[in-house]
């Protein structure tokens, strides 16, 4: 069972940044493979980033890419967003979830722990 917080949402100008952060609970955080994803109001939760076991393999949707960087600190059970040029757009409720694939995934369903998520609005 792993337990995951996201934290370090807000409001933001559009070309600004944002640092989300996601804690896990318990002593296996390293065993799993790490993503977020993000609704919007009336969408469907959509992948954003992804990042593997040991945090030397990360993956992007096309919409993020060379913005949104993902990293991990295994040590102290954390995932981390950093978010950078921010676009309206990207306004959502932010969550990360955990996976036990030994693939990497980009559907939700692959996904078998989820936070309660955060909210990023940006205002233009």
């Amino acid at each position: 069972q792993v337990q995951l917080v996201e934290s370090g949402g807000g409001l933001v100008q559009a070309g600004g940044s944002l640092r989300l952060s996601c804690a896990a609970s318990g002593r296996t955080f390293s065993t799993y493979r790490m993503g977020w994803f993000r609704q919007a109001p009336g969408k469907e939760r959509e992948f954003v980033a992804a990042i593997n076991r040991n945090g030397g393999s990360t993956y992007y949707a096309d919409s993020v890419k060379g913005r949104f960087t993902i990293s991990r600190d295994n040590a102290k059970n954390t995932v981390y967003l950093q978010m950078n040029s921010l676009k309206p757009e990207d306004t959502a409720v932010y969550y990360c979830a955990a996976s036990r694939s030994v693939v990497r995934t980009t559907d939700p369903q692959n996904y078998d722990y989820w936070g309660q998520g955060t909210q990023v609005t940006v205002s233009s």
